[in-house]
């Protein structure tokens, strides 16, 4: 009987400790979600890199992708792998330079594929994740705090997401997402800005200026 209330103690003490830690994780993110949320706009310079151990990519291998965001709610404007999206919170707008061809579509990016899409990014986590705090780790003289959100969705493309969290700042860091197939895309923040002085127009998509530029609109 001794065995089993302790065997039946340490079981609840370890679901409280969990259940503790989970709720941690969430203050935090939400945290951070008004934290950033409250700028009137965020200009985000960003490197991306990709690994897969499975398949012998090790990170580094290859020269990060470096691109730029603009956001406003959920309007941004994107520049990445030598293309430009616009979502006006509309339609999105999908310029491809090197082609000449934009694509417009009404509503965002869909996030079927459990990608972490610019307009959803610091409400991403409000569904669909278990929580998890990490570890503190200094990285560069700032500490940094990691959270682990787990997809409850078992058949999720997405099998992890790590969010690496300035604990001073309250600004998200990095994002690393762990697909199913092994790769790990990993997201550093270069630079950030928010509240620029931005025009009017900055997330409206200017069709009078691509048809001067012989571009196919689609």
């Amino acid at each position: 009987m001794k065995k089993i209330t302790i065997l039946f103690l340490s079981i609840f003490l370890t679901t409280i400790t969990f259940s503790q830690n989970s709720e941690k994780a969430k203050s935090l993110l939400d945290e951070v979600s008004t934290k950033m949320g409250a700028y009137k706009n965020m200009s985000i310079d960003f490197s991306q890199t990709l690994s897969n151990e499975d398949a012998g990519i090790m990170e580094g291998d290859e020269p990060p992708i470096r691109g730029q965001i603009s956001l406003h709610g959920e309007k941004y404007s994107l520049n990445y792998l030598g293309n430009k999206f616009i979502f006006d919170g509309k339609k999105l707008y999908v310029i491809n330079n090197d082609e000449k061809e934009i694509t417009i579509t009404d509503g965002d990016m869909s996030g079927d594929d459990g990608f972490i899409y610019p307009s959803k990014l610091l409400t991403f986590y409000k569904e669909g994740y278990n929580f998890e705090m990490g570890n503190l780790k200094n990285l560069k003289g700032r500490k940094i705090q990691f959270v682990t959100l787990n997809p409850i969705d078992s058949e999720s493309d997405i099998v992890k997401v790590e969010l690496a969290i300035d604990a001073k700042t309250l600004h998200i860091y990095k994002l690393i997402q762990t697909g199913s197939n092994g790769s790990k895309t990993t997201f550093t923040i270069t630079e950030f800005k928010s509240n620029q002085a931005l025009s009017s127009n900055y997330f409206s998509f200017n069709e009078e200026k691509y048809k001067k530029l012989k571009f196919t609109i689609d």
